[in-house]
């Protein structure tokens, strides 16, 4: 175990599912289990009530971490599944603009 490893996921922050049905949807993390698993939900298919607990080795960590739900977490305890679907809207919003961007400056 030396610095390579990869780092810790923290609730609020946006994933990208890789292995498993929901493969390729981006969803929350909701609630860190151990240093394995985590709890995420996307407020839709998937609400915060019935969070579904992931391997983090079948998780694409995103950069991206939502403020308002760490701070609704971290108040309260739990998140509402319309923040948790603006926060999942938010970020791919900026995707996509980051996205023309790189585009438009190409070419």
């Amino acid at each position: 175990m030396g610095s390579d490893q990869a780092p810790l996921p923290v609730p609020g922050q946006l994933v990208c599912v890789l292995k498993g049905k929901e493969s390729g949807s981006y969803f929350v993390i909701v609630r860190l289990i151990d240093h394995r698993f985590v709890e995420i939900a996307d407020g839709d298919k998937r609400k915060f009530d019935n969070a579904k607990k992931k391997n983090i080795s079948h998780l694409e960590l995103q950069t991206y971490i939502s403020v308002e739900v760490q701070k609704s977490l971290r108040e309260i305890g739990r998140v509402t599944n319309g923040k948790l679907r603006f926060a999942i809207t938010h970020f791919l919003d900026g995707e996509i603009s980051n996205k023309r961007k790189g585009e438009s400056a190409d070419g």
